[in-house]
Protein backbone atom coordinates (compact mmCIF):
# COMPACT_ATOMS: atom_id res chain seq x y z
CA UNK A 1 0.00 0.00 0.00
CA UNK A 2 1.78 3.15 -1.52
CA UNK A 3 1.04 6.33 -2.27
CA UNK A 4 2.74 8.23 -4.41
CA UNK A 5 3.33 11.96 -3.54
CA UNK A 6 4.52 15.00 -6.08
CA UNK A 7 5.45 18.37 -4.45
CA UNK A 8 4.96 21.47 -5.82
CA UNK A 9 9.06 21.46 -6.19
CA UNK A 10 8.75 19.29 -8.67
CA UNK A 11 10.14 16.07 -5.95
CA UNK A 12 8.26 12.76 -6.35
CA UNK A 13 8.44 10.54 -3.28
CA UNK A 14 6.81 7.19 -2.57
CA UNK A 15 5.44 6.87 1.02
CA UNK A 16 4.58 3.34 2.24
CA UNK A 17 0.84 3.60 4.19
CA UNK A 18 1.09 -0.21 5.41
CA UNK A 19 2.79 0.45 9.19
CA UNK A 20 -0.19 2.92 9.44
CA UNK A 21 -3.00 -0.01 8.33
CA UNK A 22 -3.78 -1.05 12.02
CA UNK A 23 -6.11 -1.62 14.36
CA UNK A 24 -10.07 -1.10 13.66
CA UNK A 25 -9.52 2.68 12.45
CA UNK A 26 -6.78 2.73 10.55
CA UNK A 27 -7.13 -0.85 9.56
CA UNK A 28 -10.15 0.12 6.59
CA UNK A 29 -6.91 1.02 4.58
CA UNK A 30 -6.08 -2.31 4.21
CA UNK A 31 -9.11 -2.27 2.02
CA UNK A 32 -8.59 -1.26 -1.60
CA UNK A 33 -12.21 0.51 -2.55
CA UNK A 34 -11.67 2.48 0.84
CA UNK A 35 -8.05 3.10 0.30
CA UNK A 36 -8.87 4.45 -3.27
CA UNK A 37 -10.46 7.47 -1.47
CA UNK A 38 -7.12 8.73 0.08
CA UNK A 39 -7.45 13.05 -1.00
CA UNK A 40 -4.96 15.76 0.03
CA UNK A 41 -6.69 18.13 2.96
CA UNK A 42 -7.57 21.41 2.40
CA UNK A 43 -4.51 23.50 1.90
CA UNK A 44 -2.07 20.64 1.45
CA UNK A 45 -1.57 19.79 4.96
CA UNK A 46 -2.06 16.11 4.53
CA UNK A 47 -3.66 13.62 3.20
CA UNK A 48 -7.19 12.15 4.65
CA UNK A 49 -9.34 9.19 3.71
CA UNK A 50 -13.51 9.75 4.27
CA UNK A 51 -14.11 8.53 7.49
CA UNK A 52 -11.69 11.03 8.87
CA UNK A 53 -8.01 8.77 8.83
CA UNK A 54 -5.03 11.47 8.28
CA UNK A 55 -1.44 11.30 7.87
CA UNK A 56 0.34 14.62 8.75
CA UNK A 57 2.58 16.00 5.94
CA UNK A 58 5.67 16.08 8.54
CA UNK A 59 5.08 12.33 8.17
CA UNK A 60 4.65 12.06 4.71
CA UNK A 61 7.82 13.37 3.69
CA UNK A 62 10.06 11.92 6.64
CA UNK A 63 8.59 8.52 6.23
CA UNK A 64 9.23 8.71 2.30
CA UNK A 65 11.58 7.57 0.27
CA UNK A 66 12.53 9.89 -3.47
CA UNK A 67 11.05 8.03 -6.25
Amino acid sequence: MHILLHYETGEKRLFDVSPYADGSWYGMLKNPEYFKTVHVIDGGNGIEWVEGQDIAPHELYENSVIY
